[in-house]
């Protein structure tokens, strides 16, 4: 059993984390049942199933394995993970403490008071997902996910359920787009993710070197790659970077949830997102995922 203190514990709400967690029943990377979320992680390429919990009178979460093993190493592995996917070792005060004096923002830290921002640690499946996602829906995105990695993840049968880990760039890097295109993904798609598959197996982008660079560089570093746009950075430095001043502008969804929460008559254009958004600075990717826990039902 990993114990995973939690930093800040009276700002964190375990049952908030799990609602975003839950919110597509197309979830193929982990599964929300019972007050738990199960995921399949692979310290040094060894899967490990765990089963993901509060811990009764502690300020902490635990991490129980169900299946595989462990050294001192993998366990390390796995407390990094968690910490970056469900941000535990992050503090709430300073964030809440500037929204507390905003109009937009105030309501929403105080309707779902004690959620974090949730990651996606693993650079490969950040990028992928925001190039899965360019201008089709949300479900629709989840499906195209769900394809890929069921024909290219590495899968664990576990009491009758199947837990898979998300495909690695060295087996994407090797298909052609003719492989890509039956799941429904464009072309371009395909052509975009088989490239940032290439790139990382061949040691030309890595999670070090995009986690050590500060946050223009590394901005700039993402917007070099053909197929990155200013969206596409700012998501990826969001949630796979966790850096507090990335601000994805041009995010439907943040465009819906500010209109929703403002009584504007229409999305607002890209200007008038930069208006309402432009003092929020350091507090933007908090203040993003705020408006965007807005869309979904409690």
């Amino acid at each position: 059993m990993i114990t995973l203190p939690v930093t800040d514990y009276k700002h964190f709400n375990f049952a908030e984390s799990l609602q975003f967690l839950n919110r597509s029943p197309r979830e193929c990377l982990h599964y929300v049942r019972n007050g738990a979320v199960y995921k399949l992680l692979a310290p040094r390429g060894n899967p490990v199933l765990l089963r993901i919990t509060e811990a009764a009178g502690q300020e902490a979460l635990t991490a129980e394995v169900l299946q595989g093993a462990i050294d001192a190493n993998g366990e390390a592995y796995i407390e990094s993970y968690i910490n970056r996917w469900l941000h535990l070792d992050g503090s709430m005060r300073p964030f809440y403490r500037f929204a507390a004096t905003d109009a937009l923002l105030g309501p929403l830290v105080e309707e779902f008071s004690g959620l974090r921002l949730v990651g996606i640690p693993d650079l490969f499946e950040a990028i992928t997902w925001t190039i899965t996602g360019q201008q089709i829906n949300l479900a629709f995105a989840y499906t195209m996910k769900q394809r890929l990695v069921q024909a290219f993840g590495h899968a664990v049968e576990w009491e009758g359920g199947t837990y898979y880990l998300y495909p690695h760039p060295a087996v994407i890097a090797v298909l052609r787009p003719e492989h890509l295109m039956p799941m429904q993904f464009s072309r371009t798609k395909a052509e975009g993710i088989i490239r940032i598959a290439q790139l990382m197996a061949g040691g030309h982008l890595s999670e070090d070197m995009l986690m050590q660079l500060p946050y223009e560089q590394a901005r700039d570093t993402l917007l070099a790659i053909k197929g990155i746009g200013p969206w596409s950075a700012n998501y990826v430095l969001m949630k796979f970077a966790q850096h507090p001043q990335a601000l994805p502008l041009e995010d439907a969804g943040l465009h819906n949830a500010l209109r929703r929460r403002l009584g504007l008559p229409a999305k607002p254009g890209i200007q008038e997102v930069k208006n309402i958004t432009q003092h929020w600075q350091n507090h933007a990717a908090y203040a993003t995922f705020y408006c965007w826990r807005s869309l979904y039902a409690k």
